[in-house]
């Protein structure tokens, strides 16, 4: 069961219009999660309430954007590409996975997970960098050839691990808590000859990392334990090799270290170094899949 997202004050950015419209989506986000937990009501109310949450997120997006470009907001580009990202990429891959599985209960709180998580750091963080409470985090706009390679190099070994379709749902991944909230998490550091640090995080939902190993070693694992663990980071190791044959480069990189860790201490290596290639993976009904790149 999700727990109950509730406005407070700390999501004010100090511009009446759009708190409202803050308050608004919470209030939205708020009764689709009691929907999705009533049985009777579920299926389509949940289908009638994120077509109103999509609806008014769009006329928020719009409203929010002539605001930043009515007061001449230096940062306007970068926050109108998280809003395009959600819009164009996050909000329909969610759809067709709920309307791919009938809106059933765990479907809807993929997208209930992905909704909260985003609405909490976009509003702390981004929305109130308009009015100057909060540095923006997204200061560095990724290379779209970049990414576009990424998601070529990345979708291949998913695809092969969770042996189901696998898409980007997002190119601006802000670590987010999956909808579970149970995740296996690892930061793999190589050093280049220069010896310059390279970070990259490697983020499963543990549904799929069970089902994904379950089917490899054709036998039911339910829980995770340390062999697991030890077959994530082999795997991890292996989707870096995989990497590197896209990204071809004169200078070595080793690998120095593979840490496991929590999914708090991933949230705070994120903020702390904010990578600015960050994306997150669907693997149709198995679970998701996030990389992040500190380079």
């Amino acid at each position: 069961m999700m727990n109950e997202i509730k406005w407070n004050d700390r999501f004010k950015i100090g511009v009446e219009s759009i708190d409202t419209a803050h308050r608004k989506l919470f209030s939205i986000v708020g009764k689709l999660i009691a929907l999705n937990e009533d049985e009777a009501k579920q299926q389509h109310a949940c289908r009638e309430g994120v077509k109103f949450f999509k609806s008014y997120t769009m006329k928020h997006f719009a409203d929010e954007e002539a605001y930043m470009q009515s007061i001449g907001y230096p940062g306007l580009a970068i926050h109108k590409s998280l809003h395009d990202s959600l819009r164009d990429k996050t909000i329909p891959a969610l759809e067709a996975e709920m309307e791919a599985q009938n809106y059933s209960t765990e479907s809807v709180g993929h997208f209930l997970g992905i909704c909260v998580g985003w609405l909490n750091g976009h509003i702390v963080v981004e929305d109130r960098a308009i009015t100057g409470k909060t540095p923006q985090k997204w200061v560095h706009q990724p290379d779209d050839n970049i990414l576009e390679n990424l998601e070529k190099a990345l979708i291949p070994p998913l695809e092969s691990l969770s042996q189901a379709d696998a898409e980007v749902i997002s190119r601006h991944y802000s670590g987010e808590k999956f909808s579970s909230g149970k995740t296996l998490c690892f930061r793999l550091t190589y050093r280049t000859e220069k010896k310059k640090p390279i970070r990259l995080y490697l983020v499963y939902e543990e549904s799929l990392v069970l089902q994904a190993l379950s089917e490899i070693l054709e036998m039911d694992i339910t829980r995770i334990d340390q062999t697991v663990v030890s077959a994530m980071k082999y795997l991890s190791e292996q989707f870096i090799v995989h990497l590197k044959t896209h990204f071809p480069s004169s200078e070595s990189r080793t690998l120095e270290r593979n840490d496991m860790l929590t999914f708090e201490q991933f949230v705070r290596s994120f903020d702390r170094e904010f990578p600015p290639y960050s994306l997150l993976f669907s693997a149709e009904g198995k679970g998701y899949f996030a990389f992040c790149a500190q380079v």
